[in-house]
């Protein structure tokens, strides 16, 4: 079943078309700690911006850009020239571990009263007064 996942969906995984253009085009630059694999292009040729080697990411799992980190998000995307494996990006004291959007899973935020929550929540408060057709 997975061999057919892999070559009918695209958001399990990269398809092998995908793998065949990486394997003939590109080379692997480095993984980030979620598992997934950035490789880029040996040359421009195929490239939508002359000068700039095109760039993947190839996922590990279900495919969502949530999942790439800031540093690596920053070289997908040409700000940074050089990968997090070759100059790592400074880490402030205050910022956070980078996590995938968690929306649709069972690790979603519900907040008290949702209706996946079992949709209970406290009384409103009497300075509410419901508006009556006269």
């Amino acid at each position: 079943m997975s061999v057919l996942k892999s070559i009918f969906t695209w958001w399990n995984g990269a398809t092998p078309g995908i793998h065949f253009t990486i394997a003939r085009r590109g080379r692997f630059v480095g993984q980030d700690d979620m598992g997934n694999r950035y490789f880029e292009a040996r040359d421009d040729r195929d490239s939508y911006d002359r000068g700039r080697k095109r760039r993947w990411v190839i996922y590990k799992g279900y495919a969502d850009a949530s999942k790439v980190p800031a540093e690596w998000h920053g070289w997908l995307h040409y700000t940074f020239d050089e990968p997090p494996t070759a100059q790592p990006l400074p880490r402030k004291a205050w910022e956070k571990d980078s996590i995938p959007n968690l929306t649709g899973t069972i690790h979603a935020y519900r907040p008290k009263g949702a209706i996946a929550r079992g949709g209970e929540r406290q009384r409103a408060t009497g300075d509410y007064e419901a508006w009556t057709p006269e």
